[in-house]
């Protein structure tokens, strides 16, 4: 099931350099379902200019339009980042049962980081956890993204 995680997973990482080339922070997701992926999506928050446009969810939208309705029974979420508190809201609303991420969110992270949605005993749902998934990958990214962004800044 790892060598499985690690294939989506890079599919992920490939979604977000998309949001790097557009100057976003670097964050992707897939959706799978059935072994294909119904959804792909990645962080374009300032592209949009849509404080919204994260990467799961976007690409939870687009599994929910291919796959004909809004419970995404039977979809595993792959991102590069721990979920915020919205997207881990929106992974409860859709019923998501399995998510895998890359990289831990210490900052802003609703996975366990700096509070829990996903495993919430009062909430009417419970989201599958796999975490550390090419974590090394992930933030990597993450940092050349940031250190690009520090060297124009000093130019």
């Amino acid at each position: 099931m790892m060598d499985e995680h690690i294939d989506w997973m890079r599919c992920a990482l490939a979604e977000a350099e998309k949001a790097s080339a557009v100057g976003d922070v670097p964050i992707g997701a897939v959706a799978v379902w059935d072994g294909e992926i119904v959804g792909r999506g990645y962080n374009c928050k300032e592209y949009a200019h849509d404080p919204t446009a994260h990467a799961e969810i976007i690409a939870m939208r687009e599994a929910a339009r291919t796959l004909g309705g809004w419970r995404l029974v039977g979809v595993t979420l792959y991102c590069t980042l721990e979920p915020c508190a919205m997207c881990a809201g929106a992974m409860i609303q859709a019923r998501l049962p399995r998510l895998v991420w890359a990289a831990d969110d210490p900052k802003a992270g609703a996975g366990g980081s700096v509070l829990d949605l996903l495993d919430h005993d009062q909430l009417n749902h419970r989201v599958e956890v796999v975490k550390g998934v090419l974590a090394d990958e992930a933030q990597e990214q993450i940092r050349a993204f940031f250190e690009g962004l520090r060297a124009q800044v000093k130019k």
